[in-house]
């Protein structure tokens, strides 16, 4: 059977988990108290919360971008408002449903896949956003040799780009990607097949099925 490669932040028992990144969390001043919700779209951000005091953030209920991301926040303690289908620019259309003095607060890292909040902020909508982390790619992707007919998982934008850095996608590669986000980053001449659901486990069943073909 062809051997599957997962470039995540998250490992999967039934492929071979490549991590594809690094992070650096910075800690600026919030005042939690003033934000009557958070909008979230990424684990890291989570774990980026931890810094401050638990008490400040975790009674503030979360629009969140995908059922993971909610899950994640959840098995913390946390509060889920609303919920995404895993694209940055779909959370335009859930903030639209609540009144423009509700005040957000958008916590993410240093480059995001989504200008979102930028063009709510234009249609009048309170949001104030923070930076708490930035990734950089791990010397694992960096330094991984893959099989040439193995398939390749990508699970974000910075996954493809990590690996594009020192590989390249053979044409005896097969690629699966979780959301068309993603599947942009690849060089155009690459072909894929996208998961049923924006979830890892959904990769890895996609994935799964290619190697029968």
């Amino acid at each position: 059977m062809k051997k599957l490669y997962l470039f995540s932040t998250t490992s999967h028992p039934d492929a071979i988990s490549i991590n594809s990144l690094e992070f650096t969390f910075f800690k600026p001043d919030i005042d939690f108290a003033f934000y009557d919700y958070l909008i979230i779209t990424s684990k890291q951000t989570i774990n980026a919360l931890e810094q401050y005091d638990r008490e400040q953030y975790i009674c503030k209920k979360a629009l969140c971008v995908s059922d993971s991301t909610a899950e994640y926040f959840e098995s913390l303690g946390g509060s889920i408002l609303d919920l995404g289908s895993g694209y940055g620019d779909d959370l335009g259309s859930i903030i639209k449903t609540y009144p423009k003095d509700v005040k957000w607060l958008y916590i993410h890292g240093k480059v995001t896949a989504s200008d979102f909040s930028k063009v709510m902020l234009d249609k009048g909508f309170t949001i104030d956003e923070h930076v708490l982390y930035e990734s950089r790619c791990s010397n694992e992707i960096l330094d991984v040799e893959v099989e040439k007919d193995a398939v390749l998982i990508f699970t974000s934008p910075s996954s493809v780009k990590c690996y594009l850095k020192n590989n390249q996608i053979k044409q005896s590669n097969k690629v699966v990607v979780i959301g068309k986000t993603t599947a942009k980053a690849l060089p155009q001449n690459v072909k894929y097949e996208f998961s049923e659901q924006r979830s890892i486990a959904s990769c890895i069943e996609k994935a799964k099925t290619i190697t029968k073909i």
